[in-house]
């Protein structure tokens, strides 16, 4: 009998030692809050550090199973939890969270000028998402488009790799800020598709003048304009931009490769003469500039409040005839006269049996990487002052990139050659920090560019419309999707999907007649586009974006691009018909799918 009342005697000793070495009782670590962490522990060496979620593992024989807080308390196998344990469920990284967008470039809104712009439209379409359950946006890139022969207003094919496109400039907001009369509105264009240049002919002189009002004025938007140009990451790009819009006003040749040697190579002589004989030209440029700033923030701005996230897209090349070239030429392979050795395109592909010729200047990458990458730094930052995320375009470039001599007519002489690989983006996040980038890999995907994609963290792209045309390992089929994917049911340079199966040669029709049904099985061919919609928001990946057309079910005529070709692109616009307001039960729909997939 002694001998038991000792060794309870021990035990309760033990006990009252176990609780002092625990620290705080359940009830107090209750009152701080702590999450439990569960574990097994070796009694002999003191209490762990708990991390912020509950860990159960199976204790060794000698160990004691135990509960441990944050706040240093802990339990031991057999006492009592504290009274909410049952709320203790696992948290969700919010940077894991499922969600869905619409893929739907400015230009494309209605409205009555001719060309979608940054005005009233533009706020419909967010309050659209908001209601849709949608909480990201994406748009194509927006700087000026290509106005020259060929480039039929491509963003693309622009001018300068870091300027707004002005043609977005709303002409509404311009008479709210008190730059343009209500009087000196034009009169409606009523245009179902966008005419760059004839939009152009009506829209520039107007914001040329509300910028030229806005550099002869005094006041808080003027103020506002200087302080823009104080902005370091503006002004590094901006004066470039000015001074290269300037010489191409007043020479106005195919490239600046055809410019006086004094310009062509940036001579200071030749540009103060420049800055002279056109200041007033250069003060307008910039102030269109700041006003499209401007008016972008304000969009950006109210997309915060119904929290959608802007989804820039940044091409991995520039155009010849840029800011970007003119001046960074030691950035680019160009001959000693500065005419480019190789251009960019890609290899034969679904697009092209002879491959597409891009003809943008490639990137000297040695040349680069001695000053740091700062010209793709410089970008970045840019990029980041517009968009909360974007998509690099033709991402594989960065691996390994498709040569193609300057003279070559088509795209099927070139050859791959090596790319910067993880040596940009390390010294991108050195200085830059963390960024939200998307990368574009399709087409050839070799495994370095599917390594290099996950050493940077950047989801992949999958897009449904390839998903059919092959076996069961396609990457494009929902079974083979990632987490860290976005998928799309197309993308810009897609035809529509009611179009695919509506109205298509024979070899097409397996696509929608046979695999897709039987694969999906829940749908009937005459509500395809919404068939792929579910399929897409249904997927394992974390993002899902769809374009606008499918949503609207529109065929052929509503596609934005055809690649390999040169017109007749870029110009699709909402019909009239479908005002935001008027699509109510698109939204409805949409929104019930988010729900039941977890996207709102």
């Amino acid at each position: 009998m002694v001998k038991i009342v000792e060794n309870m005697k021990k035990n309760f000793l033990d006990l009252v030692e176990s609780v002092k070495s625990c620290g705080s009782s359940s009830a107090k670590a209750k009152e701080n809050g702590g999450e439990p962490n569960l574990e097994a522990e070796d009694l002999s060496s003191p209490p762990l550090s708990s991390p912020p979620k509950p860990v159960l593992s199976i204790p060794a024989s000698r160990n004691r199973f135990r509960v441990h807080y944050k706040n240093g308390g802990c339990l031991s196998a057999g006492e009592d939890l504290p009274l909410d344990y049952e709320s203790w469920l696992p948290k969700r990284d919010p940077k894991n969270r499922r969600r869905a967008g619409i893929l739907l470039h400015p230009t494309s809104f209605p409205g009555p000028y001719g060309v979608g712009d940054l005005g009233p439209q533009a706020f419909q379409f967010l309050d659209w998402l908001h209601d849709a359950g949608c909480s990201l946006w994406q748009v194509l890139p927006l700087v000026p488009p290509g106005r020259r022969a060929g480039e039929e207003g491509s963003p693309y094919s622009g001018q300068d790799a870091n300027c707004g496109n002005t043609l977005l400039i709303s002409l509404e907001e311009l008479v709210k800020d008190g730059l343009l009369s209500k009087e000196e509105l034009p009169k409606p264009l009523d245009m179902d598709r966008v005419n760059f240049a004839a939009i152009a002919d009506v829209k520039d002189p107007l914001v040329a003048e509300a910028a030229k009002r806005l550099v002869m004025s005094e006041g808080e938007l003027k103020d506002q304009l200087q302080e823009f140009l104080k902005d370091p990451n503006v002004a590094g790009w901006l004066e470039d931009a000015a001074y290269f819009a300037a010489i191409d006003d007043t020479l106005n040749t195919f490239s600046w490769y055809e410019w006086p040697e004094s310009l062509k190579n940036r001579h200071l002589a030749a540009l103060e003469e420049i800055y002279q004989s056109k200041k007033e030209f250069i003060d307008i440029f910039i102030a269109q500039q700041f006003l499209f700033q401007r008016q972008w923030q304000k969009v950006r701005d109210y997309a915060r409040t119904k929290g959608i996230s802007i989804m820039g897209d940044m091409p991995i090349y520039v155009g010849y005839h840029s800011a970007d070239v003119w001046a960074n030429k030691k950035h680019f392979l160009l001959n000693r006269s500065g005419f480019p050795l190789l251009v960019s395109g890609v290899p034969p592909d679904a697009f092209s049996e002879t491959g597409q010729l891009w003809n943008s200047p490639l990137y000297d990458w040695k040349a680069m990487e001695k000053e740091g990458f700062s010209w793709w730094i410089r970008r970045l930052r840019r990029a980041q002052n517009l968009f909360d995320e974007f998509r690099i375009d033709h991402f594989r470039g960065f691996a390994g990139f498709w040569a193609v001599p300057s003279e070559a007519k088509v795209a099927t002489v070139g050859r791959w050659k090596v790319g910067p690989g993880k040596s940009l983006f390390d010294a991108i996040f050195r200085a830059v920090g963390e960024i939200n980038i998307i990368a574009e890999d399709l087409g050839v995907i070799t495994e370095d560019v599917v390594q290099l994609r996950r050493s940077t963290g950047a989801p992949g792209m999958a897009v449904l419309q390839f998903g059919f045309g092959s076996d069961a390992e396609n990457p494009h089929l929902p079974h083979n999707h990632e987490k860290n994917q976005v998928v799309y049911t197309g993308t810009h340079d897609n035809d529509t999907v009611f179009y695919l199966c509506f109205n298509i040669p024979c070899w097409l029709f397996f696509f929608c007649g046979g695999r897709v049904v039987k694969y999906l099985g829940y749908i009937v061919e005459e509500d395809i586009s919404w068939g792929l919609i579910q399929a897409a928001l249904s997927s394992v990946a974390q993002t899902t974006i769809i374009p606008m057309q499918d949503i609207l079910g529109l065929g052929s005529s509503a596609r934005m691009n055809v690649p390999a070709t040169q017109y007749g692109n870029w110009s699709w616009r909402i019909p009239k018909s479908k005002t935001f307001d008027s699509l109510t039960s698109e939204a409805k729909k949409l929104r019930e799918m988010l729900l039941m997939y977890g996207r709102l």
